[in-house]
């Protein structure tokens, strides 16, 4: 992408010659413009953006973050934050890194150009962990904020907009102890997430205040997509000693978990209870229709876009997380386990 500097580097010629030449042409020789004509268009940068960046020192543009936009939840995290945006005068730009597969010189080309006023992460590991190797300074990168996410130790001094995931895990793990499972199963998303290992924690948490066995048996590690929920429900199932309750680190993977187990000839809950996280919008009208944890994704993004803007026009940052309140849903599939 392209900047002020890399059309004034393209062209041999200082900033403040691009400068002139945006608003005082006349001044430059003929060869000074043509060199600088060129150098724009070598760059792929338009004229007009370029010349009301340069005034401004802003693009009005916000870039969001995200694992892949296939995810359910961050649709309505998306509303939240195009909402504000619009009424701030923002236009967003989003990004999918595709579950962190492009390229680290990429990613850190775009985040550390002029070419956004602020950052929005959609998740917590993302590309930072390479692209912020190649800044020096906090300066070099527009302002970050986390959302939905709790942040890895390489984007801690960020701040997050987020429910507190440990929590909420712990309150979804007693939710099936309650009803007298024994043993609970946990699907994580991968761990090198800071919602996954959250998660994890607080079922392990959960399962250690009543006693109950975490053994490794029971934990598998997939990657928030109905297959991995289908593929890793299958292993389960297929253990001499099957779990009575399985415990999803979304929906996604809930949904394919029942699919799994029903076709396995099994019942949910009847025989095996499933619980999941986010309240995606299919979650009320799975067959059963699904217990799960909700997040108010609308509000996490209305909330990430007012403190994203709050740091753009000057304000001090300020990692300390802001934590929105989550809600365990309960629906048809949790029930108490079967005596046999």
């Amino acid at each position: 992408m392209s900047s002020v500097k890399a059309v004034a580097k393209e062209a041999g010629v200082s900033t403040a010659t691009v400068s002139r030449f945006l608003n005082t042409p006349e001044l430059l020789t003929e060869k000074t413009r043509i060199k600088v004509t060129a150098a724009i268009k070598a760059t792929g940068y338009s004229m007009n953006s370029l010349a009301r960046n340069f005034r401004r020192g802003k693009s009005n543009t916000i870039v969001v973050v995200m694992p892949s936009i296939g995810v359910p939840h961050f649709g309505s995290v998306m509303k939240g934050i195009e909402t504000v945006a619009s009424e701030k005068g923002f236009s967003i730009m989003i990004i999918d890194t595709q579950f962190n597969t492009l390229p680290a010189d990429k990613m850190a080309g775009m985040f550390f150009s002029n070419q956004a006023d602020g950052i929005i992460l959609l998740g917590s590991s993302s590309p930072f962990k390479h692209a912020l190797s190649h800044a020096s300074s906090p300066e070099k990168h527009p302002p970050i904020i986390v959302s939905c996410e709790n942040a890895t130790p390489e984007i801690i001094d960020f701040p997050s907009v987020r429910i507190d995931n440990r929590a909420a895990s712990i309150a979804a793990t007693n939710h099936l102890i309650s009803l007298g499972h024994i043993r609970v199963a946990f699907i994580s998303g991968s761990l090198s997430t800071g919602v996954s290992g959250e998660r994890e924690s607080g079922y392990r948490l959960a399962m250690n205040e009543h006693n109950l066995d975490t053994c490794e048996d029971l934990i598998s590690d997939g990657n928030l997509t109905i297959e991995d929920g289908r593929r890793l429900t299958r292993r389960l199932l297929n253990q001499n000693q099957r779990p009575t309750a399985i415990l999803c680190a979304n929906d996604e993977m809930a949904l394919g978990a029942i699919y799994e187990i029903k076709n396995y000839g099994l019942k949910v809950p009847e025989d095996v209870s499933v619980i999941g996280f986010d309240d995606i919008r299919y979650a009320e009208i799975s067959d059963p229709p699904l217990t799960t944890i909700a997040q108010p994704g609308e509000e996490i993004g209305e909330k990430t876009m007012y403190q994203l803007c709050n740091v753009i026009e000057g304000s001090k940052i300020d990692s300390t997380p802001v934590i929105v309140p989550h809600q365990l849903i309960i629906r048809s599939s949790t029930a108490a386990p079967q005596t046999k």
